[in-house]
């Protein structure tokens, strides 16, 4: 997913992407660099442009956005230095769409991530997470994957546990039905060291 990237190209000069999979990194460097074949991520940022109603300026969006992608690193929750060898300056931000919901097994796995993700930051520095509340699963294909269900005290309590100051938390109760996935809210939270 870049969806959230071009909100990011529009306050940060440097942008680092940490990913867990080869195959998610592989891609990703395919559409910067434009190869033939590549994930067509336009859709991306007319959608961006349409929610600021700026259309005349699609065609800049992707040009920014690439530009500010400055490495797609490999990431490996399990290793202290989650992108070890690489080691990343602190950030003044951190983006998380979606993935400890998806990666953790369980509330004390979200919380070790979590811990994770603070060493990334700089002091002062910003953590928004993008995720779900009482998700049970997602399907890819016809296969249906584990997601770890939590709901907003949780959150609250591994957040303030890690030492973050919640600034906004903004939840959206499921409106839609689809059977690809089963989840009772979409939450975005900013919180900051």
């Amino acid at each position: 997913m870049v969806h959230h990237l071009h909100s990011a190209c529009e306050s940060f000069k440097n942008v680092i992407v940490i990913k867990t999979r080869d195959r998610c990194i592989m891609e990703l460097k395919r559409w910067v660099d434009t190869h033939t074949g590549a994930f067509d991520w336009g859709h991306a940022a007319k959608l961006h442009v349409d929610m600021e109603e700026n259309s005349d300026q699609l065609p800049d969006k992707e040009v920014k956005m690439k530009s500010a992608l400055q490495h797609v690193v490999k990431c490996n929750l399990e290793k202290e230095n989650i992108t070890d060898p690489i080691v990343l300056p602190l950030a003044d931000c951190i983006i998380s769409a979606w993935l400890l919901d998806v990666v953790c097994k369980d509330q004390d796995t979200y919380i070790r991530y979590l811990r994770k993700f603070s060493r990334l930051l700089k002091p002062g520095g910003q953590l928004i997470l993008f995720g779900a509340y009482g998700t049970t699963y997602i399907t890819v294909v016809k296969e249906k994957f584990h997601v770890l269900s939590n709901d907003e005290e949780f959150v609250r309590k591994a957040l303030s546990g890690e030492g973050f100051v919640i600034d906004n938390i903004e939840v959206k109760e499921r409106t839609a039905v689809c059977d690809l996935l089963n989840y009772k809210a979409i939450t975005y939270i900013v919180a900051h060291k």
